[in-house]
């Protein structure tokens, strides 16, 4: 598709609409400000839950050869590509993944690994839909200057299409840059407000749609391409490739 969309000089992207999650604007723009440093160290953190009801509601769900994975495939991407688009690229992941309380499906329901970016940034990764209700789903990164930053992007029983609505913000949980650690509070009573105001399940791929047709009209590329999609993809590739060989995998 990337290819055929530059052959075509075309626009592609690929929806990713937790990036235009305000608590998520803020780490991007503290890391492209400067305030954050260099962002060395990130950490993906994604506690869920997916009930057997979940699995029985469509056939696809759960196998190899039509979901094509478990929660690496299915709910962890959007917190990955979060932290490719804070990290940058890959360069290498060693991991291991199994499926530890979900005997009725073939794939992985938990997943961990270590990545090196070609920043020369690491990274831990920890996803998991093991964790009865659900807890959270948290994007932190440390910066070269000591700062933090941290977004929970979700929490508590996670949103299912179709099945819930999102019922908890999505809120900047960790803030040490000096200077701004007293915006914490403040910030997370407005993006509880958006919240509460607009209905969360749609109102941020409205805004990825904007930004796309914006793409179009200025002939530049939209926020989340086609390449970025492909880097979240080449991650989740990595971990099963490197949970089944034992091996790191490297780009």
């Amino acid at each position: 598709m990337i290819a055929k969309a530059e052959e075509k000089q075309k626009k592609l992207g690929v929806i990713s609409q937790r990036r235009w999650y305000p608590a998520c604007q803020r780490i991007r723009k503290a890391i492209d400000s400067g305030n954050l440093g260099t962002p060395v160290i990130g950490q993906v953190t994604m506690l869920g839950w997916r009930d057997k009801a979940y699995y029985d509601s469509d056939p696809w769900r759960g196998s190899w050869e039509l979901e094509g994975g478990g929660v690496l495939i299915n709910q962890a991407p959007h917190q990955l590509d979060l932290l490719h688009w804070y990290l940058g690229e890959i360069e290498e992941v060693y991991a291991q993944w199994d499926n530890f309380n979900h005997p009725y499906i073939e794939v992985e329901d938990s997943a961990v690994a270590t990545v090196r970016f070609k920043s020369g940034a690491i990274s831990s990764i920890l996803v998991s839909n093991s964790q009865k209700p659900g807890i959270y789903a948290k994007v932190h990164v440390h910066g070269s200057n000591a700062f933090s930053a941290g977004v929970q992007t979700d929490g508590g029983a996670m949103f299912v299409a179709g099945q819930s609505t999102i019922t908890d913000p999505a809120v900047n949980d960790l803030w040490t840059i000096e200077g701004e650690q007293g915006n914490l509070e403040r910030w997370k009573e407005e993006d509880a407000k958006l919240f509460r105001e607009v209905d969360a399940t749609t109102y941020f791929f409205t805004l990825q749609l904007e930004d796309f047709t914006q793409a179009i009209l200025e002939d530049r590329d939209p926020a989340s391409s086609g390449y970025d999609g492909r880097e979240t993809v080449k991650l989740i590739e990595g971990i099963y490739q490197s949970g089944r060989t034992g091996k790191p995998v490297r780009y």
